[in-house]
């Protein structure tokens, strides 16, 4: 579940969330945690300039201030980066928030990365917006190493390179997982080389197989083996008959179908589906997220 209030585009925050307190965060995480959802996600941006405001909105919590946060209200639920700028900062400062951040919740980061999009973004903080693929793809080798096991990680490469400078504390976990988040080809092929999971960007479900069959095969030419974490973005759930509108691709119902709906990821090769809950508060929101774990939840796998 992508935490609401967190980060608010028009493109999918409900009204409500532009009231909403720090409060309503932490209780629809807490109830999140004790329905079993597998994790809580937030999202990273540093500035949204004028151009953009309009749309995206300028509320946008940092990541890991916020997972932080999090982890100290709940015990099971994973903590996930949807997805970390990673190309906007060093990989050496990344890799002491989000160890940090692994070490105080007992293991439970996944670090979600993704190139980013706002130019403005990049040039205020002195990134390079251009070839931020290939920033890209070097931080996410430079934090393999730097979120390793060694104290004092070693990396030589082309932007970056550190040696003889130790890091403390370690992760909580011996590998953490990355899960690279787009649907742009260069997305794609970084997820299947350099992940251990994809994030796609909301692509409709006609378009998953296809993404999905490429990464395997990516991944099989290289020789590369072991897990790898497929992802989905659902459509807009509201689990029950709504008595107001709800908007267009919505999916509601009954439980057993929505459920019906939901186990159709599987069938594409889909492991995990993002949820996001149709609500006009928090009430009513924390309603649909039990309803969904009572109801919908028993009915997959």
């Amino acid at each position: 579940m992508q935490l609401p209030i967190q980060s608010q585009s028009t493109l999918y925050a409900e009204p409500w969330e532009a009231g909403a307190t720090p409060d309503d965060l932490a209780e629809i995480a807490r109830v999140a945690d004790r329905a079993g959802f597998h994790y809580l996600a937030t999202c990273d941006h540093v500035a949204i300039p004028r151009r953009l405001a309009g749309a995206m909105g300028t509320t946008w919590y940092d990541p890991v201030a916020t997972l932080a946060y999090l982890a100290a209200l709940t015990t099971r639920t994973l903590l996930l980066s949807h997805v970390a700028v990673v190309g906007l900062r060093h990989p050496l400062l990344t890799a002491k928030q989000y160890a940090t951040l692994d070490h105080l919740s007992g293991g439970r980061l996944v670090l979600g990365v993704g190139a980013g999009h706002v130019q403005e973004e990049f040039e205020a903080l002195g990134a390079d917006f251009a070839r931020r693929g290939a920033v890209l793809d070097e931080t996410v080798d430079a934090l393999r190493v730097a979120l390793g096991p060694e104290e004092f990680p070693e990396f030589h490469g082309e932007r970056f390179s550190f040696s003889g400078l130790g890091q403390r504390p370690r992760p909580a976990q011996e590998r953490v997982p990355i899960w690279v988040g787009g649907s742009s080809p260069a997305a794609v092929r970084r997820a299947a080389l350099r992940g251990d999971g994809w994030l796609p960007q909301g692509d409709p479900r006609d378009k998953l197989p296809h993404q999905i069959a490429r990464i395997r095969e990516l991944r099989e030419r290289a020789g590369i083996e072991g897990p790898f974490c497929v992802g989905a973005i659902a459509e807009p759930l509201y689990v029950g008959e709504a008595r107001w509108d709800l908007g267009r691709r919505t999916l509601s119902g009954k439980p057993d179908a929505l459920a019906d709906s939901l186990r159709e990821y599987a069938a594409l090769g889909v492991h995990q589906v993002q949820l996001r809950f149709r609500s006009r508060g928090r009430a009513e929101l924390i309603d649909q997220i039990a309803a969904f774990a009572a109801d919908v939840a028993p009915h997959l796998t």
